[in-house]
C-alpha cells in the first residue's frame, strides 16, 4: 500500500491545493477556548470562530484550524459525517481566503451541517471568512 502523502496523517497538518499556504489543525482545549473568546459569524450550516494569534505565541503554519460538532448534531456518525464536510470546505476555501496569523473553529449545526448542499457550505464559508476580515 503507498504512503499517505507528506502533510496528511497524525501530524496536525494536512494537504491543500497548490496555494503556498499550509493548514494545521487544532487540537489543544485552550486554543479552541480563546477562539471561542472572539470573533464569531454564524452562517446556516455553521458558525465561524476566528481569532487573530498573538504575536508572541508560536506559529508552526500560518494557517490553524479546528472543527467541533457537539451530540446536539447526532450520533457519532452523523458527527463525523458533519466533521468531514467541514474538513473538506476548510480545504477547499481557506488556503485562498484564510489570513496567515489567524486560528479559525468550525462548529457544526444540527441538521443543516449534514442536509445542506456541498457548495453551499463552501458560498457560505467564503462569505463568513470575508465578513470576519472587513
Amino acid at each position: 500500500m503507498d504512503a499517505p502523502p507528506p502533510g496528511d496523517g497524525p501530524s496536525g497538518a494536512f494537504s491543500v491545493p497548490d496555494t503556498g499556504k499550509q493548514l494545521s489543525v487544532l487540537t489543544q482545549r485552550a486554543d479552541f477556548l480563546r477562539a471561542a473568546r472572539a470573533r464569531r459569524q454564524p452562517m446556516p450550516g455553521f458558525l465561524l470562530q476566528a481569532r487573530l494569534r498573538a504575536p508572541d505565541e508560536p506559529a508552526a503554519t500560518p494557517i490553524r484550524i479546528g472543527f467541533t460538532c457537539s451530540k446536539k448534531v447526532g450520533n457519532a456518525v452523523a458527527r463525523n459525517r458533519a466533521k468531514r464536510r467541514l474538513r473538506e470546505i476548510a480545504r477547499a476555501i481557506l488556503p485562498v481566503s484564510g489570513r496567515p496569523g489567524w486560528d479559525y473553529v468550525l462548529v457544526g449545526r444540527q441538521g443543516a451541517t449534514s442536509d445542506l448542499p456541498f457548495e453551499q457550505l463552501k458560498t457560505d464559508l467564503a462569505q463568513a471568512l470575508g465578513k470576519l476580515h472587513r
